[in-house]
């Protein structure tokens, strides 16, 4: 069986983690898999090394200054799709935008990972058309999928992410340690800075805390969308509140478990999610992990995880995750990492592979 995966950038997205992670270990059960991907601003390649069993097209792109979010998405569309050639079994697309590009190029499959609300309009339409015009779908978690069903009727195989669980428990103390060198005591976040992520709810969060001893570090941040004006916000925001955050930026992939498994406690403010790999990555290092209280939290994270809903209870449970670690929370978070493998997360999706053809 010839598998492609489509993705729309080669830059560390959750959504790109999970097409990489999830190319290898189907690599592993034997399957064909190529991934597909926008190669923007000279990129040639993915932010990591991939297992050289799977095969790997970057289609370039490249930067326009002043291009607008509306046309690039129209454009990062026509060029991936000009580019795809079609010979696969199955076209499996990760996000409205490579799902755009391949739909009408067979039967097409589409991951949602979540359900987003656009007001450009080309990105309404995109992400419209990606989920009604695939011929199958898949969801990482039963919430997303009641979404897509009360909202589309339609049923969505569910198919839990995997976590790279021993790669965060495993990390040497010399390694955490040269973060609190650099960062000193320190609360992070994972997932750039944009309105999806909660970023200025969890700057008045941090404001509350009142702990200025310890630090707030946000990692991450590659996105295809232009999230400018609300930068400017967040950087209004922070000078009103006299937070000033350590913003990392993307940080290379070998450095991430260490970053994450040197954190006091770990932040996940979101808005919107359709799983939270980030926040698993997390309880796998035995981080105190603080998510927001959203259904589809609730759902994957019960038990391992403090739920807040508004800055002023995501500042309480910080603090409590500061003043002193929850050992049995801690040890339902590792196991409940562990338990979320690749290798599953393959399996499940060859046996649906192996239906639609």
């Amino acid at each position: 069986m010839k598998i492609a995966l489509l993705t729309y950038s080669t830059r560390p997205r959750g959504g790109v983690v999970h097409t990489l992670a999830l190319a290898e270990a189907l690599v592993d059960a034997g399957a064909d898999v190529t991934v597909w991907t926008l190669g923007r601003g000279g990129d040639a390649g993915f932010y990591r090394a991939v297992d050289a069993r799977v095969r790997q097209v970057v289609v370039p792109f490249d930067d326009r200054d002043g291009e607008g979010t509306g046309p690039r998405i129209t454009r990062s569309i026509a060029t991936l799709g000009a580019a795809f050639d079609g010979a696969y079994d199955i076209v499996h697309a990760q996000d409205c935008l490579s799902a755009n590009a391949v739909l009408g190029r067979g039967r097409v499959l589409r991951t949602v990972h979540h359900i987003d609300h656009f007001t450009t309009p080309e990105l309404a339409a995109c992400h419209e058309r990606a989920i009604t015009g695939p011929a199958a779908h898949v969801c990482v978690s039963a919430a997303v999928a009641a979404e897509l069903r009360a909202g589309w009727g339609i049923t969505a195989t569910v198919i839990p992410n995997g976590v790279d669980a021993a790669r965060f428990a495993d990390v040497p103390a010399a390694a955490r340690a040269r973060w609190r060198s650099r960062l000193g005591p320190y609360v992070l976040t994972v997932g750039g800075i944009e309105p999806r992520k909660g970023s200025i709810e969890l700057l008045e969060a941090y404001a509350s805390l009142g702990r200025p001893e310890v630090a707030l570090v946000i990692a991450g941040g590659e996105t295809l969308f232009d999230y400018r004006p609300y930068r400017a916000l967040w950087e209004a925001r922070a000078a009103e509140l006299g937070v000033v955050p350590v913003v990392l930026g993307p940080v290379p992939d070998p450095d991430l478990p260490a970053l994450v498994a040197g954190a006091e406690a770990f932040a996940f403010p979101s808005a919107k999610e359709g799983f939270g790999l980030a926040a698993m990555e997390a309880l796998a290092a035995g981080v105190p992990t603080v998510v927001s209280d959203l259904p589809v939290l609730r759902q994957v994270f019960a038990g391992a995880a403090a739920f807040a809903d508004g800055a002023a209870a995501f500042a309480d449970a910080l603090a409590a995750a500061l003043d002193g670690p929850d050992p049995g929370r801690d040890a339902v978070g590792r196991a409940l990492a562990a338990r979320h493998t690749w290798a599953a997360a393959a399996l499940h999706h060859l046996v649906l592979y192996q239906a639609l053809t």
